[in-house]
C-alpha cells in the first residue's frame, strides 16, 4: 500500500482503541486529540510522540481496521470449497456477520471516504485500496465460474456488496446483506447456466 505506519507501543494501542471507537461512532473530524488522549488516559504529548498527528491515528485507525476485515473474509473463504458459487455467498455472509459484530453504523471505509475524499490525505489509499481489494477478491472468485465474464460480473457483485453494506448501516429495510447475497447467487447461477450453453 506504500503507507507510512508506526511501531505500537502500549500506550500506543491504547491510543488507537480509544481512537477506533470515537471514530467510528462519532465521525472523523468530530473527535479532537484532546479526547482520544482522555479516553486512552494518555497526555496530548505522549499521543503526539507515538503517533505524530492525528492523520497518523486515522491512518492506523483505517488501517488496522482494513486488516481486520481481510483476515475475517479470507479467514470464511478457507471453510469453503474452490470453484463454487458458494464461496461468493460466504463473502456475503461474511460481510454480515461483521457488520452485526463490528459494524452496526455502516462500513468504516464508506464512512472514513464521507470525510476524507481528497487524495492527497494519507488514509485515502487505505479506503480505496480496501475498495481495490474486494473488487480483486469477486473477480477472482467469479473467474473461477464463469471465467469469460469475471470482470464484469465482479463489478455487478462490488456494486450489490457495498450498496448491501450502505444499506446496513441506514437500516431502510431489513436484511439487505442477505437481500443482496441471494440476488447476487441468481446473478451466477444465469451467467453460469448461459455460459454452458
Amino acid at each position: 500500500m506504500g503507507t507510512r505506519r508506526i511501531t505500537m507501543t502500549p500506550g500506543a494501542r491504547r491510543v488507537l482503541a480509544a481512537a477506533s471507537r470515537l471514530f467510528y461512532d462519532q465521525g472523523i473530524h468530530a473527535v479532537g486529540v484532546d479526547l482520544i488522549a482522555a479516553e486512552a488516559g494518555v497526555t496530548k504529548k505522549t499521543l503526539y510522540d507515538r503517533f505524530g498527528s492525528k492523520e497518523q491515528i486515522v491512518v492506523e485507525y483505517l488501517a488496522d481496521r482494513d486488516e481486520r476485515w481481510r483476515a475475517f473474509v479470507t479467514e470464511w473463504l478457507a471453510r469453503t470449497e474452490p470453484g463454487s458459487v458458494d464461496r461468493v455467498s460466504v463473502v456475503f455472509d461474511a460481510s454480515k456477520a461483521w457488520m452485526t459484530e463490528s459494524s452496526p453504523k455502516g462500513c468504516s471505509m464508506v464512512n472514513a471516504h464521507a470525510e476524507i475524499s481528497d487524495p492527497s490525505h494519507p488514509a485515502y489509499p487505505i479506503i480505496t485500496g480496501q475498495k481495490e481489494w474486494m473488487l480483486a477478491l469477486f473477480a477472482d472468485l467469479v473467474r473461477d465460474i464463469v471465467p469469460s465474464r469475471a470482470d464484469e460480473l465482479a463489478r455487478t457483485l462490488m456494486l450489490l456488496h457495498e450498496g448491501a453494506m450502505v444499506a446496513h448501516g441506514l437500516r431502510i429495510f431489513p436484511d439487505p446483506i442477505g437481500h443482496a447475497r441471494d440476488r447476487a447467487a441468481e446473478l451466477l447461477d444465469g451467467a453460469g447456466a448461459d455460459a454452458g450453453r
